[in-house]
């Protein structure tokens, strides 16, 4: 059974139960790769992943949400200049977007551990969690996966040399909890889509 069967099910009739049970035999953390760790994580968190192979990929898999959720014609929150040639290529507004419906972004890191996505002032300014939208469109790349969030921190430490952004945050909750769960408290949980470009 490929990775991606594994992570995101199979066509098989077999119930939820067995395959739970079926995935938590196939997953303890040490046998799997990175990868693999976060694509299981995010997904447990509730995000939706699509795997990209190369930018036209990209830019089919952008408008499959877009279609899917209604969004032509939308204001967009983005900040990051490299993005903005396909929001002009489906005619997204995002200069001064008053009522954005959802914020289009690429992120920092993604991290492995605990299936969150990092950002800093670079993607979403001086924005908290809770101002963003609720949807999002994550643009990544494999090499961006790291496996824990203190490796995430030392790469953008790394990255900036001195002229370090503000403003570091992860987001790691995309759907309500579906019962109190104390571990949610004070988070807002976003509707995350991530375009996942394969870059190794």
């Amino acid at each position: 059974m490929s990775i991606f069967s594994k992570l995101f099910g199979s066509s098989s009739p077999a119930s939820e139960e067995d395959n739970d049970k079926e995935n938590e035999n196939s997953f303890s953390e040490k046998n799997m790769t990175i990868d693999e760790q976060f694509m299981y994580n995010f997904k447990k968190n509730g995000g939706k992943f699509l795997y990209c192979e190369n930018q036209e990929e990209v830019k089919d898999q952008f408008e499959n949400i877009l279609e899917e959720n209604d969004w032509y014609e939308s204001e967009v929150l983005c900040y990051e200049s490299n993005l903005f040639n396909i929001l002009d290529e489906n005619k997204l507004t995002y200069a001064k977007a008053s009522v954005p419906k959802f914020l289009f972004s690429g992120c920092e890191n993604l991290i492995a551990e605990e299936g969150s996505v990092l950002f800093s002032s670079r993607q979403i300014k001086q924005h908290k969690p809770h101002e963003l939208p609720a949807n999002i469109i994550i643009f990544a790349k494999t090499s961006q996966i790291l496996a824990f969030k203190t490796d995430g921190l030392s790469a953008i430490k790394k990255k900036y040399e001195g002229n370090y952004p503000t403003n570091i945050t992860a987001i790691k909750y995309f759907e309500k909890a579906k019962e109190e769960d104390f571990t949610q408290y004070g988070s807002s949980a976003k509707n995350l889509y991530l375009l996942l470009l394969e870059d190794l």
